[in-house]
């Protein structure tokens, strides 16, 4: 796995860096949707998070190193409510299961998923990888999930199948944040969950 990339601050406090850091996050989510990584400024996101730009810096110390923490964000609230089941019994069950906690994550952080694909280029070689490789990880569950499923005959795929699947789980939840302006229209996040399982699970069946 790719080293974490570090955010240096000056800030001891680890209760005070987690809520200054949430506070960051949710305003510079609203500007980067708004304006875009690049237009945005240091001090638009403090202003629009309610502190100063002096403040901003004792918690990072680029520009970068937000986008970063809206990435990391993404990723530490999948794994928080995927460790919440059980992943190890190889059912098709499990694999539902992990499916609506994932999508349920895609609906409460539409937002954080695009500005994460629209800007994540904009992340300095280190801290890019170490996403790139989360988001592998946000894979990798779902892989062993499906692998549990053919280890007890619930499902009939290849290796090349369970791999491809995993992904496509992934990917097909993302369209929740990318297409909502559509999807909203016409379906619940539960409705387009249950039918997207429809589908995948007939797929691999």
């Amino acid at each position: 796995m790719e080293k974490k990339h570090e955010v240096k601050t000056s800030v001891k406090d680890e209760n005070l860096i987690e809520k200054r850091r949430e506070q960051m996050i949710r305003a510079a989510v609203t500007l980067f949707k708004e304006k875009g990584f690049h237009r945005a400024t240091t001090r638009e996101i403090a202003k629009e998070a309610g502190f100063s730009i002096g403040t901003l810096y004792e918690y990072i110390r680029t520009k970068e190193d937000v986008l970063y923490l809206v990435c990391d964000s993404i990723y530490n609230e999948v794994h928080n409510r995927l460790s919440q089941i059980t992943l190890e019994n190889g059912t098709a069950e499990d694999l539902k299961t992990a499916i609506r906690h994932y999508y349920g994550v895609i609906d409460d952080m539409s937002d954080e998923f695009v500005v994460m694909y629209q800007e994540s280029k904009s992340l300095p070689k280190g801290a890019l990888e170490y996403v790139l490789a989360k988001e592998l990880e946000m894979v990798e569950i779902f892989h062993k999930i499906i692998i549990g499923c053919i280890q007890v005959r619930e499902l009939e795929l290849t290796d090349a199948q369970a791999h491809l699947y995993a992904h496509t789980l992934v990917v097909q939840g993302q369209m929740w944040a990318f297409r909502r302006w559509a999807l909203r229209k016409e379906y619940t996040i539960d409705q387009f969950t249950e039918l997207q399982i429809e589908l995948l699970l007939h797929g691999m069946k």
